[in-house]
């Protein structure tokens, strides 16, 4: 599912209106404007944040801001896209790092929002970069709440620290004391949260806070609750005076009220999202990418980047040689698989193209899970020389794959199919990096 799709739907639409013209009159404008704010409001963004947000456009749009030689069109969506990113923070804010190690990182949050596992992803994302990450277990009373970090930071090589259901204030600092003496630059405290906000519970934070003292206050916050989501981000900041706040489930149904509101509303900045249930799924929040989503104008820096972390400089290398040599085999399909896989998916490469957007809307790009697992299963049934000279595959080694792989002969002819389609793309390209035929766009 597409970032915002649907309010980047209804912006584009708006849009699509003032497009072959030449001079716009403030009708024109304002009607366009008018569509826009209509689309914020039904994506849940605050109220006043709109209409602050459409004043500021509508005076630009017809002022001697716009910039003479350019479409009209072109002129309107670059001043929203500027205040997009405006709205949102300008740039990326990242985390902050103590002088003195270790950097001690406080998360908070109301229950289901994910911050257990929000830990252990800006932990994985930490340990990327090197750092030594130490979880500490301070949520006491959601049942199986340490069980859970436990088994999140297993598997994103973290350590936890736990000291069961005792007072969450002594674990904080036994936690930060045994991070200090075992060489640990990094801790990340997973305070208890509540199904709302109350005094027991702000007390309780605010009494980590005074005993740790964190480089960084962070909320987790769920993006689905929309405006909701801002009231308790307000919430949190006045008690405990935030630093910065991450979204999760901004994959889901979320319409987007939350990120274009929360830095206007509680002037703290979104400095990650939660994009998905793996522990890989968080991004740095970068609100000019943001900004270029939400006006279906792709995010290139952000695939560059997932591309960079699904595959190796030498795996690239290799690519970009067979791929200059027309002699990319099934190998290399199956390569290219699990690098798409790493990233997301096809779909989701594909929507941080510019303009795609609203080209995969009801593309088949056969790209779901059980698609990719049946098409690697055929190509491990295959014997190393058939992969490299799929030529070869007569009738009866596709019938002998079918059964190793337990699909039908058709799904492998297909796939063959597919490959020879891909290996022409690949040749077109020579330096590409979208290895597979997309069906379905024109």
């Amino acid at each position: 599912m597409a970032l915002f799709g649907s309010l980047s739907e209804k912006i584009n639409h708006a849009f699509s209106k003032l497009k072959n013209k030449g001079a716009l009159t403030e009708l024109e404008i304002k009607n366009a404007m008018r569509e826009v704010r209509i689309a914020l409001l039904e994506a849940d963004v605050n109220y006043t944040v709109v209409k602050e947000f459409i004043n500021r456009v509508s005076e630009k749009a017809k002022g001697e801001l716009i910039l003479k030689g350019l479409e009209s069109s072109h002129q309107v969506v670059k001043i929203v896209n500027d205040e997009l990113v405006e709205l949102m923070g300008s740039k990326h804010a990242k985390l902050e790092v103590a002088d003195r190690p270790p950097t001690v990182y406080m998360m908070c949050g109301l229950q289901g929002a994910g911050k257990t596992t929000m830990c252990a992803k800006l932990a994985g994302l930490l340990k990327k970069d090197n750092k030594r990450v130490l979880l500490a277990a301070c949520d006491v009373y959601r049942p199986a709440a340490i069980k859970q970090l436990q088994v999140v930071g297993e598997k994103v090589g973290a350590e936890v620290f736990a000291m069961g259901q005792i007072n969450p204030v002594d674990i904080a600092a036994k936690a930060v004391e045994y991070a200090s003496k075992q060489g640990f630059d990094t801790v990340i405290i997973d305070t208890a949260g509540r199904l709302h906000i109350d005094v027991l519970l702000m007390d309780e934070l605010k009494a980590v806070k005074a005993k740790v003292n964190p480089k960084e206050i962070l909320l987790v916050v769920d993006a689905m609750l929309g405006q909701d989501s801002v009231n308790v981000a307000a919430t949190f900041n006045n008690e405990l005076g935030l630093t910065g706040v991450i979204l999760t489930k901004l994959d889901g149904d979320t319409r987007g009220g939350a990120a274009l509101s929360i830095k206007a509303i509680c002037g703290k900045p979104i400095k990650f999202v939660g994009t998905g249930e793996k522990l890989t799924d968080i991004e740095p929040f970068h609100p000019d990418r943001m900004a270029s989503r939400i006006l279906g104008m792709g995010d290139v820096m952000t695939l560059i980047e997932k591309a960079q972390n699904a595959i190796s400089e030498e795996d690239a290398q290799k690519m970009a040689k067979k791929m200059k040599e027309n002699s990319f085999d099934l190998e290399d399909y199956l390569t290219q698989l699990n690098s798409m896989k790493k990233m997301g998916g096809m779909r989701d490469m594909l929507e941080m193209l510019p303009g795609m957007g609203a080209k995969l809307k009801g593309a088949d790009l056969e790209v779901d899970e059980k698609q990719l697992e049946k098409t690697k299963a055929i190509i491990l049934s295959m014997t190393p020389k058939e992969r490299r000279n799929p030529q070869i595959l007569n009738a009866s080694r596709r019938r002998r794959i079918a059964r190793g792989s337990g699909t039908e002969v058709q799904d492998v002819n297909r796939l063959l199919n597919q490959f020879e389609q891909t290996k022409q793309m690949v040749k077109k390209l020579a330096t590409g990096k979208m290895p597979f035929p997309i069906r379905g766009l024109k």
